[in-house]
C-alpha cells in the first residue's frame, strides 16, 4: 500500500470504530490476570505487520481473528473446542481483557492471542493482507436509533478492509440480535463481490422501508438501502454454526421471543 493510499484509508475510517467507549471498574482478579498473563498473551498494539506465526510461537495452525470479544466467554469456549486453530481476539475494555485471560488461565489455553486495541487501526496496521483464515464479529453494537446508524461497523469501506485480510477460502462469520443489522449485514455483504454468502435460503428486507432508500445520486456517509434492494430476494441467515456456543444473554434474549440471526461468508 502506497502512503497516498494509506492515508486515504486513514481517512476513510475516521469515523468508524469497533468500540464504544463505556465505563467498567477492573476486578481484583482481572487486573491480576493482566499482570501475570498479560506478558504472555497479550500483545502490545504496532504501527507495523504482525507475524502471526511468531505471535503463536511457531505455530503454523490456522489463524482467525475475533473483533470485539466482550467478556470472553464465548471466545474462550471456542479456542477450547477448536485446538486446531489459533486465534488472535481484540477488545478494546481492560476489564474484558482481564476476564479472558482469567479464563485462559484457568482453561490451560494456548491457542489464544489478545490485542487491547481499536479493530479497525489493528486491521490496517498489524494485520498483514491475505493472511487469515476466518473472521468473527459476534453482536456488535447494533446503534438501534436510525441518526445513529452511521456508526455501525459493517459498512462497505470496513467490509473491504477485511477482505483484503482474508485468505481465498476463507469464512467470515457473523451473529446479531438486532434484526434491522442483520439486515444491513446482508445487503452490504452481498453485495460485496469478493464475498460469497453462504446460505442458500432467500429473505425479503423487512426493517427498511423505502423512506429509509438512498435518494438516486445521493453520496451517503452511511449505509442506506437501494429501492432495487428492498424489492427483491437476497441470499440470508446460516444455522448458528455449531463452533458457536449460545451466551447466557442469548439464551434469555430467546426465552423473551428475541431472534438470533449467523451470517456465513467464504472470500472467492
Amino acid at each position: 500500500m502506497t502512503q497516498q493510499e494509506s492515508q486515504a484509508t486513514e481517512k476513510r475510517f475516521d469515523r468508524i470504530r469497533s468500540f464504544v467507549l463505556r465505563a467498567g471498574r477492573t476486578t481484583v482478579g482481572q487486573q491480576r490476570a493482566i499482570d501475570e498473563l498479560g506478558p504472555q498473551f497479550l500483545l502490545p498494539f504496532q504501527d507495523a505487520p504482525l507475524d502471526l506465526i511468531t505471535a503463536f510461537q511457531g505455530s503454523t495452525k490456522s489463524k482467525i481473528l475475533e473483533i470485539g470479544f466482550g467478556m470472553g466467554e464465548t471466545t474462550a469456549k471456542i479456542a477450547a473446542l477448536r485446538t486446531q486453530d489459533d486465534f488472535l481476539a481484540i477488545e478494546v475494555h481492560t476489564p474484558g481483557v482481564g476476564a479472558l485471560l482469567k479464563l485462559i488461565g484457568e482453561n490451560q489455553l494456548t491457542n489464544l492471542r489478545l490485542i487491547r486495541h481499536d479493530a479497525v487501526e489493528v486491521l490496517e496496521k498489524m494485520i498483514p493482507p491475505n493472511s487469515l483464515d476466518g473472521i468473527h464479529i459476534y453482536f456488535a453494537d447494533p446503534w438501534h436509533k436510525k441518526r445513529h446508524h452511521k456508526r455501525r461497523l459493517i459498512q462497505t469501506p470496513f467490509v473491504e478492509l477485511l477482505v483484503t485480510k482474508l485468505k481465498p477460502g476463507a469464512y467470515l462469520h457473523l451473529a446479531t440480535d438486532w434484526h434491522n443489522y442483520a439486515e444491513q449485514m446482508i445487503l452490504v455483504l452481498n453485495a460485496q463481490t469478493a464475498l460469497q454468502n453462504t446460505s442458500t435460503n432467500k429473505v425479503k428486507v423487512e426493517t427498511f422501508t423505502k423512506e429509509d432508500a438512498a435518494k438516486p445520486d445521493e453520496i451517503a456517509n452511511e449505509f442506506k438501502p437501494s429501492l432495487e434492494q428492498l424489492g427483491s430476494e437476497h441470499l440470508g441467515y446460516v444455522e448458528r454454526p455449531s463452533y458457536r456456543p449460545i451466551t447466557k444473554f442469548e439464551t434469555r434474549g430467546i426465552k423473551l421471543g428475541h431472534g438470533v440471526w449467523d451470517l456465513v461468508y467464504r472470500k472467492k
